[in-house]
């Protein structure tokens, strides 16, 4: 099997894996305390924890607590709707999770202008009153990295937070330096599923919307995991280390696929993007037909968060296409794990699918 779905998940880093098999622990060992208990083993699972958040905080700007939740979800829900705004503004090409829970939160909801290249453009105006501004950092369906440190100076010159969704971007680009709420997620940088964390700028403050213990700071109550902490903080950590390889290793992938597959066409900006996302149609495409063709290479039509539902993608919608573009695009994902061998085999054999069907 080829995998070509980075967007979707990414595949777990050894050194990951190996910072959680101590908190695993069986009956024979002591990892599997509680870390929130005050006993010994308790509290060497609190500090494992506590060494993670510090390996995670080098991914954020300075000034800032790092709040761990169960998924990027969790950290975007609780950053719209512990905010209490009263008007959101955000563009359509957002990730379900804010346009799905801002739509939830009672709040006015103003959608930002976005461009055909797929960015949000840096001077769109804020309207008056509006109290939150979200934006994502790296489009999960097509890759365009958007102006987040110019749309949180605007927003802060309206008098509103600024929400960004880095969940993409996180271990790939610095974040957004003057954000006052960041949401990530592990799995999308080579860590654990069933972790997430908000950064919280210091003099935010949230209500809480998981009510219990109190754990994590008053925000977010639940047993901690001190496997997914250690094995998010030991992703985290190799992220900063290898980004610079890990992004050059991205830009020579992109340029293969791009040779191979230059008769299709690009969805999004071919230069404010991340390199790891190929989001290419060709017109005519028969794409579950593509997917039935080819069914040891995994790849995407779009979201995985949405797949199954038969519905055109509303980011592809959004930046122009209509239905038939849309439903004629495929989404190539790959990352520090992508063999150039097995991506050129990959796209040489979708290229000559495509053209077995006649497009």
């Amino acid at each position: 099997m080829i995998y070509l779905d980075y967007q979707a998940t990414t595949p777990l880093a050894p050194e990951a894996r190996e910072a959680m098999l101590p908190w695993l622990g069986g009956p024979e060992t002591q990892g599997f305390a509680n870390p929130h208990s005050p006993h010994r083993p308790g509290r060497a699972a609190a500090a494992a924890i506590e060494v993670a958040r510090e390996q995670v905080a080098r991914l954020l700007p300075p000034g800032g607590r790092l709040i761990f939740t169960g998924s990027a979800t969790e950290a975007i829900n609780l950053a719209i709707l512990g905010a209490g705004p009263r008007r959101i503004a955000v563009p359509p090409i957002e990730h379900a999770a804010v346009l799905d829970t801002a739509a939830a939160s009672g709040a006015v909801v103003d959608l930002l202008p976005v461009g055909g290249d797929g960015v949000v453009p840096a001077g769109c105006a804020i309207a008056a009153g509006t109290s939150l501004v979200a934006v994502m950092q790296v489009n999960n369906e097509i890759g365009t990295i958007q102006p987040v440190e110019a749309l949180a100076q605007a927003a802060h010159a309206a008098g509103a937070l600024f929400l960004c969704d880095a969940v993409q971007g996180a271990g790939k680009l610095a974040a957004p330096g003057n954000a006052d709420l960041i949401a990530i997620s592990a799995h999308k940088l080579y860590g654990p599923k069933g972790i997430g964390a908000l950064w919280v700028r210091d003099g935010v403050s949230l209500a809480p919307q998981i009510h219990g213990g109190g754990q994590e700071q008053g925000l977010r109550s639940g047993t901690l995991s001190p496997a997914l902490c250690a094995g998010f903080g030991a992703a985290a950590a190799l992220a900063v280390e290898r980004m610079a390889a890990d992004a050059a290793h991205v830009a020579g992938l992109w340029a293969r696929a791009r040779a191979i597959l230059s008769g299709w066409q690009l969805n999004g900006s071919a230069d404010l993007r991340w390199h790891g996302n190929l989001n290419v149609r060709r017109d005519g495409l028969d794409v579950a037909r593509l997917m039935s063709d080819l069914r040891d290479i995994a790849f995407s039509a779009g979201s995985a968060c949405a797949s199954g539902s038969g519905r055109p993608s509303h980011v592809l919608r959004a930046i122009g296409l209509d239905d038939a573009g849309a439903k004629a695009s495929i989404r190539l994902g790959f990352g520090r794990y992508t063999a150039t061998r097995d991506l050129e085999d990959a796209c040489a054999r979708m290229e000559a699918t495509a053209v077995a069907q006649g497009v």
